[in-house]
């Protein structure tokens, strides 16, 4: 009866996306039957379309591959001593074998494959699974383009092929391309989640952005952040990155692409005919959001936002428009960037565009489309080949300068959502900001 009463007073203590929340162990039970659809069903698709029969995964205890991390089940929050995983693909009998060569089996889907009174070194027993399998190749994290495929440490890299028989030395290949596509795909359910995890950011920046937390005159950017951070902690999720909010206002020169991302001053007090910009991601369930939103603050006379800043979050809303548009399967990066900047710059757009991978990190591997200061495409050591894959979530990033008479000045119109490219093309993961928030929320004379 106790515990009933006070999950009763939790529910009710925070706000509406709490409902959707689950507690710690259904998501572990989630979790580990996410990991299980996408060991039996994505990971020999993947193992297939890369070529790589076997792939083996290294890592000690804090030290982790952050593909090996993503593998671990619900109650590992690290690796012990040294993991050993071992994925062998046999396409002819349409099997694959998830081995770990560890004391004891890896959850319920990686089976241990070593009995150490047996075999007391570890590097040995993996030899002898390699060469009863026989493999064509061998893929192993590293990579000099993605950096969350390049997980293998030298130490264990040496130790590896010290003890690897010569005969197999040849069939040792970068897994980079397995890695990525394990990293970047989601599956059905996954997408499900997505959408319900997008709703719980949406609706924090939109208490965020409102009377019940910003006071004009009162509330500083500083405090606005900080209530973003406990809200997630009360709400029993975690932020991926620190939330930031800034202020572009009349009496404000237009800073450098810079000043999105660091220098901003701290604790700036927020005024009526103010326009606010927040960046925002939270983690659930191993899956991560990135979101920027606009809010005005109206002015003691003012039901609605003034005109230019209504257009020019529709100016942003056709940038994002060209990008998506664009969004076209087997293009890389860089010529998805190139044509998008292209058709916005034709059409009289001041358009910078930086959009990344989203997915089980923040920012995540994948396709990456710009970068802030990469407006000329990016180079090869960030995934400049990399072709856009489907079942893949993207951060839409970008923004537009805009010309403000009444200010006097120039502004940029931030914004971010989360994005899926799928086979039948691109789809906002739960919408997009097309309407500024009103600060007050405006209400009629019934006070609705």
């Amino acid at each position: 009866m106790k515990n009933s009463l006070l999950f009763l007073l939790l529910f009710v203590s925070v706000s509406l996306s709490a409902q959707q929340i689950l507690p710690e162990v259904e998501r572990a039970r989630v979790v580990d039957e996410i990991l299980e659809d996408r060991f039996d069903n994505l990971l020999p698709q993947l193992m297939d379309r890369s070529a790589i029969d076997m792939w083996i995964l290294i890592s000690r205890e804090y030290n982790e591959d952050p593909v090996l991390r993503t593998m671990l089940p619900s109650t590992w929050l690290n690796a012990r001593r040294r993991t050993i995983l071992l994925f062998y693909r046999d396409k002819a009998k349409n099997t694959i074998e998830k081995l770990a060569v560890a004391r004891y089996n890896v959850g319920e889907n990686i089976t241990s494959a070593w009995d150490k009174e047996k075999e007391p070194n570890q590097w040995k027993r993996l030899m002898q699974l390699i060469s009863e399998r026989n493999p064509k190749k061998i893929g192993l994290n590293f990579s000099k383009d993605h950096n969350i495929a390049d997980g293998l440490d030298k130490t264990d890299y040496d130790e590896f092929m010290q003890n690897l028989p010569k005969k197999f030395q040849s069939k040792v290949v970068s897994a980079e391309q397995l890695a990525v596509g394990w990293i970047e795909t989601r599956t059905a359910r996954e997408m499900v989640i997505y959408d319900q995890l997008v709703d719980i950011t949406h609706d924090i920046i939109a208490e965020a952005f409102s009377e019940n937390v910003i006071t004009a005159g009162v509330t500083t950017t500083s405090e606005v952040e900080w209530w973003m951070r406990q809200k997630v902690t009360d709400l029993g999720l975690e932020t991926w990155f620190h939330p930031t909010v800034d202020i572009q206002r009349t009496s404000e020169e237009l800073e450098s692409h810079l000043y999105s991302f660091s220098g901003r001053p701290n604790d700036m007090v927020i005024f009526p005919g103010d326009l606010l910009h927040c960046d925002f991601g939270i983690t659930y369930l191993r899956l991560n959001t990135d979101c920027q939103e606009l809010a005005y603050v109206l002015k003691p006379e003012e039901k609605e936002a003034p005109k230019f800043l209504v257009d020019g979050l529709a100016a942003g809303n056709r940038v994002q428009d060209f990008l998506t548009n664009n969004m076209i399967k087997g293009k890389t990066g860089n010529e998805i960037l190139a044509k998008a900047l292209s058709e916005a710059k034709a059409v009289g757009l001041r358009p910078s565009i930086y959009t990344h991978p989203l997915g089980l990190y923040g920012h995540s591997a994948g396709t990456t489309i710009g970068m802030w200061d990469s407006q000329g495409g990016v180079m090869k050591d960030d995934g400049e080949n990399y072709p856009l894959n489907p079942n893949t979530v993207y951060a839409i990033e970008l923004n537009t300068t805009i010309t403000i008479p009444e200010w006097k000045r120039d502004i940029r119109i931030m914004l971010e959502e989360a994005g899926f490219y799928g086979e039948n093309g691109f789809r906002y993961v739960n919408g997009r900001q097309t309407e500024l928030l009103l600060i007050p929320r405006v209400k009629d004379h019934q006070g609705n």
